[in-house]
């Protein structure tokens, strides 16, 4: 009699035709949200009143701990999932953990105090690293890859937590040798026996979290512009810039999900600088409705920033956006130089259009032209 409560964690095929993401996945997926909404929301009040700088570090800082938990989790996944009760009930404190950290996300962009982020993002990982045991335990072929993930983000883990009681004027050091630790726990586990994610699973998990970012600058917007019919009503500079963001918003959907992605996770050096790099991506990504926001509150008049920095809000991390996805997605198997020319020229553009009054409606139009020419051309080695 098979037991349905827990079965052995040896490790998924990673060839298993059809595989998609599970409920639990997706539910998941839903908890962070949240996280993402509450960092993009914290930066947007932040860059209204003109504090810039600091913001945009506090933000790069949550964001981190929202993107490394939830990528490390969905690898994890790809390879170990049994979707049994253990499983399932460790995953739970893992969203517990999200919960938390976003709970904690105000605070930390009020006064930098990141004591309730950081126990919501230990929570999380320490869930992972009982994960891991539970595989190195299991998969005998890959005990050693999966007991250093185990070591390795706990080591980590103590880190951040002594990190809480280091002088203010030491924190900003420390957290940067922290995450270069972070990100090298993987390398260096995956080195002795790579685990046996699934190609085609992370594909539409990565795609998803992106849908997840790029909805968090519809809702970000759909509620600064709430707001501002409140106060003053529709007016044609609105109207301009609603239809700008959402040119842009869906432009950048269309860019991303576009160009098919099952030859960038051929190798686990692939993996490795596709997986990371989508650090950048949904950052900006989320950072546009941020940004989107600071323009339309500007427009109605409650922005402190000026027009010029509201409307580089919105274009730079758009680029940011552009560029990271061009470098990841296109550049290494598209043609040459000639052949991505357009995103660069589209890149520069954005980039100027603050300085025209106009930078949501011309990003817009901007990323419109920039999707026209990949639709109408045909790819180096593809025949129409």
């Amino acid at each position: 009699m098979v037991n349905r409560w827990r079965f052995p964690m040896t490790g998924r095929d990673p060839g298993e035709e059809g595989r998609a993401a599970t409920t639990l996945e997706l539910f998941f997926d839903l908890v962070f949200v949240v996280a993402v909404a509450f960092a993009a929301s914290a930066m947007h009040h932040d860059l209204v009143e003109g504090i810039v700088g600091e913001s945009v570090v506090r933000y790069a800082q949550v964001f981190f701990a929202i993107w490394w938990a939830w990528m490390n989790f969905t690898w994890f996944a790809s390879a170990y999932d049994t979707d049994d009760g253990p499983y399932r009930l460790t995953t739970f404190v893992g969203i517990t953990g999200a919960l938390i950290l976003a709970a904690g996300v105000p605070e930390a962009f009020d006064v930098g105090d990141f004591t309730v982020v950081t126990i919501g993002y230990v929570v999380m990982r320490l869930a992972l690293v009982s994960l891991w045991i539970r595989a190195g335990r299991a998969d005998t072929d890959h005990s050693p890859t999966a007991f250093r993930y185990a070591t390795g983000v706990t080591v980590v883990q103590l880190g951040w937590v002594l990190l809480l009681f280091v002088p203010e004027g030491m924190a900003t050091a420390g957290f940067i040798v922290l995450i270069i630790l972070e990100l090298t726990v993987p390398i260096w586990a995956e080195r002795h026996s790579p685990t046996t994610w699934h190609a085609e699973h992370i594909e539409e998990r990565y795609g998803l979290f992106t849908i997840i970012v790029l909805g968090e600058s519809i809702l970000a917007a759909s509620i600064a512009i709430q707001s501002a019919l409140g106060d003053s009503g529709l007016s044609l500079e609105l109207t301009l810039i609603v239809a700008g963001g959402l040119l842009a918003v869906f432009s950048m959907w269309w860019l991303y999900f576009e160009r098919p992605r099952n030859d960038l996770l051929t190798s686990l050096r692939q993996a490795f600088v596709w997986g990371y790099g989508h650090y950048f991506v949904w950052a900006a990504a989320a950072a546009v409705g941020a940004g989107l926001a600071v323009v339309i509150d500007n427009a109605a008049g409650h922005g402190h920033i000026g027009e010029l920095g509201a409307g580089a809000a919105f274009a730079i991390p758009t680029a940011v956006y552009v560029t990271t996805l061009w470098l990841l997605n296109y550049l290494p198997s598209e043609g040459g130089m000639a052949y991505n020319l357009p995103a660069l020229i589209a890149v520069v553009l954005i980039l100027l259009t603050p300085f025209t009054g106009q930078a949501v409606l011309l990003t817009g139009l901007v990323l419109a032209a920039l999707l026209g020419i990949m639709l109408a051309r045909v790819r180096p080695g593809v025949t129409a």
